[in-house]
């Protein structure tokens, strides 16, 4: 009776090993896109005779991977990566490149993928939550060198886009996706209620980052 049970369990097993095969359930993404990237504001800074009044990483390229398993037919867990190679600018009347930077993205994330299972195409929606890293930075600005330390910072991620499978394991994947990043807060005035009373309200500042890209898909 015991071998009987453990046979039929292995069998089970088997069995269940192959429809998740079958069912290719695993993607594999990699891709590459164009980053419009936005920093924040802040009181006029002058440096050699220009006022600044805001620092901003310079649009550019990116890359990243992701990897994501399909706990359903249409629901997707997994993370992502991405890596954007950019210059840190000041901006007012004119702007001025002050250093190389690079900025990291790590997000946790949940997509729900619309339509069949074995559908040729299908738009998904996602959100994710994690970090931007913003690499350390090596200036020289007037008289002055030095370097600004990098920073990790909380995000979140939010995307839309399509995947188009040619065959069962390849696919194309093109995504429009947002990462804002709280930054800083600036004071905006006081605020007077007559139950709470008067306190001191701030203006939250974001760096945005609108990337446009596609790549490619594998299924397993």
């Amino acid at each position: 009776m015991i071998r009987r049970l453990t046979w039929m369990v292995a069998v089970a097993a088997l069995v269940g090993s192959a429809a998740w095969a079958q069912e290719k359930r695993v993607e594999l993404s990699g891709n590459v896109g164009y980053t419009f990237s936005d920093g924040v504001s802040g009181s006029s800074t002058t440096i050699d005779g220009e006022d600044f009044t805001r620092i901003d990483p310079k649009d550019s390229i990116n890359y990243g991977g992701r990897i994501g398993f399909l706990v359903t037919p249409n629901v997707e867990v997994g993370g992502l990566f991405s890596l954007q190679s950019t210059t840190l600018q000041l901006g007012g009347v004119v702007t001025a490149d002050i250093g190389d930077e690079k900025i990291y993205n790590y997000h946790g994330y949940v997509a729900y993928n619309f339509g069949e299972e074995d559908a040729k195409v299908r738009p998904y929606v996602l959100g994710g939550l994690g970090a931007t890293q913003f690499g350390s930075v090596n200036t020289h600005l007037g008289d002055r060198t030095r370097t600004i330390d990098g920073n990790t910072k909380f995000s979140t991620t939010w995307a839309a886009g399509v995947k188009v499978f040619p065959g069962r394991s390849f696919g194309i994947r093109l995504e429009g996706r947002w990462t804002p990043t709280y930054a800083k807060s600036d004071e905006a005035g006081w605020w007077c209620d007559p139950y709470w009373g008067c306190y001191l309200v701030s203006d939250a500042q974001y760096s945005n980052q609108f990337e446009l890209g596609g790549g490619i898909t594998l299924r397993f």
